[in-house]
């Protein structure tokens, strides 16, 4: 089997380091404008010159998202942020809109066009149209099963490329049509700015007696009916690669650098593994389990992936507690610190291609070498004895009942 692309989220710059630390193939990202989550962090056009020189550096491809549905004075700004986009040379644009393929075949002539999942494909017609409209890839809808995705690979022409989520959170609605967030709150689902009310606790009002609610329950008397689970796929990567994908996606662009470090390290070894026809090592299929997401599933792929009713909560057990600045071959390391820790504490050490494991803090240096029992404020430079050699953007990471 063909080894596809593992395609990373990047959200903004210290995102996009983690992302190359741990074993993307692509990242994808976003400018200020025209990427459907704008609440990330997202690049200036001067940080996205800079993104696309570094990951070149390292043979990474740049995917850049202008995959919302533009109006009439957006689509004017459009040619020339897509013209910048071909000076900086990205090498894709993903896109939904067939009027923004048009403009990017005119304005970005050497990059490549993706049509993002915003665009619902679902049948080998329509990816084969857009690959007739000038298309190199089609990201399929998540909505598909994968015997659908197989018959897509099957009646499309062999060029095209396909491209499909194997990670990450679902919408209760088509992937991002859906205009609840418009009507509740004024922010648009199709901008970026989604309020994600599929995800609230709803109730029964009747017009006469306002103020009176009445619950609406699922079968277990749980509320919350719209709540999707998250799609997880890492115990089937072998068979995404079998249909045919080009690319497997993970979800995540809003989320935090240390989700885009675990979730891309965990798939890049169940892509290695699964090439190299071995079974993934269990200790990275439980990395998955180590990040922030809701529930799992495995989203449409072997059939209707139902939703989690209970809550709406996330699940989040572990909290990164340092990052690796260098190491040296005794493991005397520099750290930058995210949340306080002391002497005795029992920690977990985990990096790239680094497997995890548990450590006790055995102690504690400032800058100048003065001891110290605790490491308090955030992003101060400290040093510890590690217990191996481990490169840059490795992680330090404790146990903790965060989910709310």
């Amino acid at each position: 089997m063909k080894k596809p692309e593992l395609l990373a989220p990047a959200g903004d710059m210290e995102r996009l380091q983690m992302a190359l630390a741990y074993g993307a193939d692509a990242v994808y990202l976003a400018g200020t404008m025209f990427g459907m989550r704008s609440f990330a962090g997202n690049f200036t056009p001067e940080e996205l010159k800079t993104a696309v020189e570094l990951c070149h550096s390292k043979g990474v491809r740049v995917h850049v998202t202008c995959n919302t549905m533009p109006r009439n004075e957006e689509v004017a700004r459009l040619p020339e942020w897509l013209e910048y986009l071909d000076s900086v040379g990205v090498d894709a644009i993903i896109l939904a809109d067939v009027g923004t393929l048009a403009l990017a075949k005119r304005h970005a002539p050497h990059v490549q066009c993706h049509i993002s999942t915003q665009a619902s494909i679902v049948n080998y017609q329509s990816a084969t149209a857009w690959h007739d409209l000038g298309a190199s890839r089609v990201i399929l809808a998540r909505e598909l099963s994968l015997d659908e995705i197989r018959e897509i690979r099957l009646k499309t022409p062999k060029e095209l490329e396909i491209e499909a989520f194997a990670h990450g959170a679902m919408c209760v609605s088509y992937s991002g049509r859906c205009l609840l967030s418009n009507y509740m709150t004024g922010r648009d689902s199709n901008r970026g700015a989604c309020a994600q009310p599929c995800r609230y606790q709803y109730a029964l009002m009747e017009e006469k007696r306002p103020g009176e609610y009445f619950p609406v329950f699922e079968e277990n008397g749980e509320t919350y009916i719209m709540n999707s689970k998250d799609m997880c796929m890492i115990d089937h990567v072998a068979e995404l690669m079998e249909a045919g994908l080009d690319s497997l996606k993970l979800e995540g662009r809003a989320k935090s650098a240390y989700y885009a470090a675990i979730v891309t390290g965990a798939y890049r070894h169940a892509i290695d593994a699964a090439a190299a026809g071995q079974p993934l090592d269990p200790v990275w299929r439980d990395e998955v389990e180590h990040i922030s997401h809701r529930h799992y599933s495995t989203g449409f792929y072997f059939g209707q992936p139902g939703q989690y009713t209970e809550n709406s909560r996330y699940v989040r057990d572990w909290q990164i507690v340092a990052k690796v600045q260098s190491c040296d071959e005794q493991g005397n390391a520099t750290l930058t610190l995210n949340n306080k820790f002391s002497v005795g504490d029992t920690l977990e050490l985990v990096g790239p291609d680094v497997r995890p494991q548990t450590l006790t803090v055995e102690g504690l240096w400032d800058e100048t070498g003065e001891a110290l029992e605790q490491v308090r404020k955030p992003q101060m430079v400290f040093r510890m004895k590690l217990p191996q050699p481990v490169p840059p953007l490795s992680l330090l990471r404790r146990q903790a009942e965060l989910t709310p």
